[in-house]
């Protein structure tokens, strides 16, 4: 038996139940054991007594009886042991479960690490989140579902359903445009005017050749859309936050439509590429402070500055407004250190009162 625990609800677990709070940390526990401990008053929510069927939430203090020890897992105590989710290694259940930014009964969102796909599908191997959703199962029976997704090499905020009814309704959120997106970038040169909108219709590049063709999407003139076969109106919202001279640019991006590579296609259409976006910006040609050129040189990395930074939505249960923001990958927060930019600076929505 252990002894009296007093642990704090963590910003990750979210709003739940408080037996399933407690069993998610204890599987040894039953549904019994914790309806006698509500019962007896052994267990308690910052010093209340309560009922199985309480919400404890973020910040909040439960009090832990002693309980009955886990029977030890098969391979403890072996270096070696097999990882507890079927299927996945050790290293990718760890580094899954470490991206849950937040998380509810009902939403996982995560903080997807740049080079990893959302799904499976052509040239993107075996590995991406879809096909490691079973480690973030925490106790479902259902693996969680994807209701939108990233490119390989973007990071961020990517929501995921843990039951068919919230995937339903995330995904008509995103379909009625009810959602928003910031998406955080590092660009070549500095746009001009620094806030503005890119209309410009995508339509799929023809062929499969070496350099991306069928894989890369091509900016039509907003009066050519409806003559070319394929293309698709797209919009995108930008502001320019900060800049480094005239040679780069931070910007805010809100993508009001979600074609595949919109902001990528659209940045570069208007001549400031985004960071180490090889595909639409070239990846042999230096930045010379000329507004072209998707790499900086020196100490920047040559990784792709496109970070989903934050996400709104209308939680489909508590109905709920709730905005997630999401901290730089590791490549992107060392050219904001070099350059000098600061996430306090800024507005988190630089759109907010237009």
């Amino acid at each position: 038996m252990s002894g009296v625990q007093i642990l704090k609800v963590t910003e990750a677990e979210g709003e739940q139940r408080l037996d399933r709070w407690l069993k998610r940390r204890f599987p040894q526990v039953t549904q019994g054991a914790v309806e006698k401990m509500c019962r007896t008053g052994q267990l308690r929510v910052d010093g209340g007594r309560v009922k199985a069927s309480t919400r404890v939430a973020p910040g909040q203090e439960v009090r832990v009886p002693p309980l009955p020890k886990a029977d030890p897992a098969p391979g403890a105590g072996n270096a070696l042991a097999a990882p507890r989710t079927p299927g996945i290694s050790a290293a990718d259940e760890k580094m899954i479960q470490a991206c849950v930014l937040w998380k509810d009964e009902h939403i996982i969102a995560l903080n997807k690490p740049p080079g990893l796909p959302s799904q499976g599908g052509s040239g993107q191997g075996d590995r991406h989140v879809d096909g490691l959703t079973a480690a973030l199962m925490f106790g479902y029976k259902e693996r969680p579902k994807l209701v939108h997704r990233l490119d390989k090499d973007t990071s961020g905020v990517l929501l995921l359903a843990r039951t068919d009814r919230v995937a339903r309704a995330l995904s008509e959120a995103f379909r009625l445009k009810t959602t928003r997106k910031i998406y955080w970038a590092a660009v070549a040169g500095v746009p001009n005017p620094k806030m503005g909108t890119v209309r410009f219709g995508l339509v799929k590049a023809p062929g499969h050749g070496r350099g991306g063709e069928g894989e890369k999407m091509i900016c039509i003139h907003p009066s050519k859309i409806d003559q070319t076969e394929g293309a698709k109106r797209a919009t995108t919202d930008y502001a320019v936050l900060d800049a480094l001279g005239t040679r780069a640019s931070w910007v805010a991006l809100v993508p009001i439509t979600g074609r595949t590579h919109q902001l990528r296609a659209h940045m570069a259409e208007l001549g400031h590429p985004i960071v180490g976006d090889g595909k639409y910006g070239g990846s042999g040609q230096e930045n010379l402070g000329d507004g072209w050129g998707a790499q900086l040189g020196g100490e920047i990395s040559r990784k792709l500055h496109l970070h989903a930074r934050s996400i709104s939505f209308d939680h489909p249960i508590t109905k709920k407004r709730i905005t997630l923001t999401a901290p730089l990958p590791d490549h992107m927060a060392r050219t904001w250190k070099t350059l000098g930019w600061s996430a306090a600076d800024v507005p988190a929505d630089p759109f907010e009162d237009l």
